[in-house]
C-alpha cells in the first residue's frame, strides 16, 4: 500500500530542498568529473552504472555477474567472498537469477506501479534473500540490486539515509509517490538536473537523485559513513 500523504510530504520536501538546491548541478559534474580541472578529487562511484557496459545489459540482466560485484565496490561496500561466491556459482545465484527475471527491465521508477515496490514483490524478495546472508547488510542489498535494474531501484545508504531519514513503510515506496507526485515533476526535475550537468542519458533519474542527496548532505558538514 502506498505511504499516505501525511507521511510522504516531509520526506519529498527534505527530498526537493536537495534537488533544488543551487549547487546541486555542479556536484553532479564534480562526482561524474564533468569539466574538472585537473587535479580534482574524483570519486570512483562514476563508474558505478557503466562498468562493463553496465548491470542491466539484456545478456546479464537477470544475474549477478563478477562485474556488478566490483560496480559495487566502486560504492564503498564489498560484497564477502562466501557469499559472492554463492552468488556466482551457487544456489543463492540461482535463486537471485529467479526472482529477477520477476523484475521489470528499462522502466523507470517513477512510471513503474507501487506493486513492483511492494513487500512481498519479486524485487522485495531479492533484497531480502541478500539481507539473510552473513554480513550482508541493507545497504549492500540495495546497491547491488541499483546495479541491475538502476532506472527502478534506487541507491540508499547511510548518508542518504541519515540525510532523508527513514521514511515508513519503505524507502522504496516513499520515494516512489515523491516521483510521482505532482504529474512526475521531481522525475522531470532530476532529468533536466542531468542534462544541465552534461551527465550522460544512461544514468538514471534514481541516480542522480542518489548523488545529488549524498554530495549535498556531506557539503553540509555531515561526516556519514558511504
Amino acid at each position: 500500500m502506498p505511504p499516505s500523504a501525511t507521511l510522504i510530504e516531509p520526506f519529498t520536501e527534505r527530498l526537493h530542498a536537495f534537488v533544488t538546491n543551487p549547487r546541486a548541478r555542479t556536484d553532479l559534474q564534480c562526482y561524474f568529473g564533468i569539466g574538472q580541472p585537473s587535479g580534482t578529487p574524483t570519486y570512483t562511484g562514476r563508474r558505478f552504472e557503466h562498468l562493463a557496459g553496465g548491470g542491466d545489459r539484456p545478456d546479464i540482466a537477470d544475474r549477478i555477474t563478477a562485474e556488478d560485484l566490483v560496480a559495487v565496490h566502486t560504492l564503498s561496500v564489498t560484497v564477502p567472498a562466501p557469499v559472492a561466491l554463492d552468488i556466482l556459482e551457487g544456489p543463492l545465484g540461482a535463486r537471485l537469477s529467479d526472482l529477477l527475471r520477476a523484475v521489470p527491465r528499462g522502466i523507470d521508477m517513477a512510471h513503474a506501479a507501487a506493486t513492483v515496490l511492494s513487500h512481498g514483490s519479486p524485487a522485495d524478495q531479492a533484497w531480502h534473500a541478500l539481507l539473510d546472508q552473513t554480513d550482508v547488510g541493507w545497504v549492500i542489498a540495495g546497491k547491488l540490486l541499483a546495479r541491475k535494474r538502476p532506472q527502478l531501484l534506487p541507491v540508499y545508504d547511510k548518508v542518504v539515509r541519515c540525510a532523508l531519514g527513514r521514511p515508513h513503510p519503505s524507502y522504496w515506496l516513499a520515494l516512489h509517490a515523491a516521483l510521482r507526485a505532482d504529474d512526475h515533476a521531481l522525475h522531470h526535475q532530476l532529468l533536466e538536473l542531468r542534462t544541465a550537468a552534461g551527465v550522460a542519458e544512461t544514468v538514471s533519474a534514481l541516480r542522480v537523485c542518489d548523488v545529488v542527496v549524498w554530495m549535498g548532505h556531506r557539503a553540509e558538514g555531515h561526516a556519514c559513513p558511504r
